[in-house]
């Protein structure tokens, strides 16, 4: 092997243990205020701890993983903690894949006083979704698929994935009306459902971009897995009077490596106008 060759080799493999580092580092905690107007008279603001794309699989990813991250975010203390999806994966590059009961338990060890609330993202449903579910709530975790839920004051939406057609905005928007009263979000995996909303709600969670994972200088995301392209590609982004917080997710999907793109979550406090 010819010194160019040689070379070529070497900075390959040093830009794959960056790329594997990058994925494998702690989550960056983005925080963030919704003033909620008509927020009711006398409750206190809610944290709401936002997760995506968890992707359980080896080798970037173990259970083990799992269970230390929850330890670093407990530290928060959030009131609720929304997950918009793909809490398991089946990628090809996986070093060890996990069944639906491992994948579940180390949730168990996220706490808020009103629970965790997940809606479904496309990599659940490629596995057996009923086994994931079944799973989840046994460890007192609620799933929810174009239904809605109260957890305090808030009214909770959860929109099954859109990216494999099991969404139903009108159903979870029906679900939430017949809640009564109080502010609103919505969980998704994707955030495509955005433009479908029948009115604006406090503030939509979602994943499912992963910010592009590979993020590249000038370009931008690679890929966004959305067909609004990077209208609705990462971070906290206002449209159509409709806040939307997307995550770049904790886990990878395809290969185990992150570029411009680090794992984070969002810890979005709602409360009365300031």
């Amino acid at each position: 092997m010819g010194l160019a060759a040689l070379v070529a080799v070497l900075a390959g493999l040093l830009v794959l243990a960056l790329g594997y580092s990058n994925a494998r580092a702690d989550p960056i905690v983005r925080e963030a205020y919704v003033p909620v107007t008509g927020w009711p008279q006398g409750e206190a603001p809610i944290k709401v701890l936002a997760l995506s794309d968890v992707h359980v699989a080896g080798p970037d990813m173990p259970p083990s993983r799992v269970e230390r991250i929850a330890g670093q975010l407990n530290a928060l203390s959030p009131d609720l903690i929304l997950l918009s999806g793909d809490l398991i994966s089946e990628k090809r590059t996986a070093t060890k894949l996990y069944n639906e009961e491992e994948v579940a338990a180390p949730f168990a060890t996220f706490q808020a006083r009103f629970g965790m609330v997940v809606a479904p993202g496309n990599h659940d449903h490629w596995v057996d979704l009923g086994a994931m579910v079944t799973a989840l709530e046994g460890h007192g975790i609620t799933v929810l698929r174009n239904e809605a839920v109260k957890r305090g004051p808030l009214l909770i939406g959860a929109v099954d994935d859109d990216y494999t057609g099991h969404d139903d905005v009108p159903a979870t928007f029906a679900a939430l009306g017949e809640l009564g009263e109080g502010p609103a979000v919505v969980v998704s995996h994707t955030p495509d459902i955005v433009p479908d909303l029948p009115r604006a709600v406090a503030a939509v969670f979602a994943g499912h971009t992963h910010c592009g994972q590979i993020s590249l200088p000038v370009i931008g995301p690679i890929s966004t897995l959305s067909r609004y392209g990077d209208r609705f590609a990462c971070g906290m982004i206002r449209d159509s009077g409709q806040t939307v917080f997307v995550g770049a997710g904790l886990g990878t999907s395809i290969l185990p490596l992150r570029f411009g793109a680090p794992p984070d979550v969002w810890l979005v406090t709602l409360g009365p106008p300031r």
